[in-house]
């Protein structure tokens, strides 16, 4: 089959699907997160100064959230960590998201959560330019997860809150179990995972995974 021959059998192929070429929807981008702060606006405010308003920066993969300007210095029994970084917009609770080893110097035990889910965790200090507040509750380890559309969790075979486990290729690749799907309509594809996970498997920003059940 000469290469004109090929083209027509693969326009054939998509008309015959619809006409539109399908990609392959089990590729999907990887979002890797370091520690990082979600605010409410009374905390914010009582952290930075009445009617204050969060500084964006950068625009995150995620619609409509972005990365801010300002930084906290969380405190635990045993050390600090400074230059949090915080991500907007603000949300009707704060909660503190770390990785495992912060704990160490942190001296907090912090279970593993999906964001917004602040039953069952620990409180945490955190130090703005214009106060402190101690939360008590919030601070946490992301749970990994993948966010996603309706019809890519169609598409993928996959439903929201399910269990699923991804596969990484390359020399340090390997498998992740207990990533959970979350799926809405105001989601982009993305597999979340933070900082300390991604270097165990040599993932960056531009690295893909696939679901496997």
């Amino acid at each position: 089959m000469g290469r004109y021959d090929a083209l027509a059998a693969l326009l054939l192929e998509a008309i015959q699907e619809g006409g539109i070429l399908k990609k392959d929807t089990n590729s999907i981008p990887v979002g890797i997160s370091n520690r990082h702060i979600h605010l409410s606006q009374t905390d914010l405010e009582t952290l930075f100064g009445a009617g204050y308003q969060l500084t964006k920066i950068k625009e995150l993969s995620q619609p409509g959230q972005y990365a801010c300007k300002e930084t906290l210095t969380i405190a635990g029994p045993k050390g600090a960590i400074e230059k949090v970084r915080i991500l907007g917009p603000t949300r009707s609770e704060s909660q503190v998201e770390i990785l495992q080893a912060d704990c160490f110097k942190l001296g907090i035990t912090a279970p593993v959560k999906l964001s917004g889910d602040l039953q069952g965790t620990p409180g945490i200090t955190l130090i703005g330019p214009k106060g402190s507040i101690y939360l008590s509750k919030g601070l946490m380890i992301a749970q990994r997860h993948i966010h996603m559309t309706l019809e890519d969790a169609k598409n993928l075979g996959v439903t929201d809150g399910e269990i699923v486990s991804i596969q990484v290729d390359g020399l340090r690749g390997g498998t992740y179990s207990n990533v959970i799907i979350r799926a809405n309509n105001t989601s982009a594809l993305e597999c979340h995972i933070d900082t300390e996970e991604a270097n165990a498997l040599n993932l960056t920003a531009s690295s893909k995974i696939t679901i496997i059940k």
